[in-house]
């Protein structure tokens, strides 16, 4: 049996420098540069061994998109002050928080590079 559903998640990056800054700037951390592939930069999120992750990553043949599959990263308990610095970080909101009973508050957003993303923040 797997652990998660989730293992691993690009998040494409127009101007891969404006998206670090901003994943770095809204969830207060340092994202770990490294080569995704030939001239492809990436930045990966900072996880616990063994548990799923992701990074921003600029390649060709990924494109930044309002449209499709939506990934939600988790907000802790900071959904609330993540969704009132965003606009100064260049996001925006296009879904405000509104909560699950038993799931928690969940929000989405639009990021630098015009991403569709959800936050999530449990109960």
């Amino acid at each position: 049996m797997t652990r998660s559903v989730i293992n691993w998640f690009d998040i494409p990056a127009a101007d891969f420098e404006r998206a670090v800054a901003f994943y770095e700037a809204l969830f207060g951390v340092t994202l770990k540069r490294e080569a995704m592939g030939p001239d492809q930069p990436g930045a990966i999120f900072p996880y616990a061994e063994r548990q799923a992750s992701g990074a921003v990553v600029a390649a060709p043949h990924l494109k930044p998109s309002a449209d499709g599959a939506v990934i939600y990263l988790d907000a802790a308990d900071r959904l609330d002050d993540m969704l009132d610095r965003l606009p100064g970080l260049g996001g925006r909101i296009v879904t405000p928080r509104f909560d699950i009973p038993g799931v928690g508050g969940i929000a989405h957003i639009l990021d630098t590079e015009g991403n569709r993303i959800g936050l999530h923040q449990a109960p």
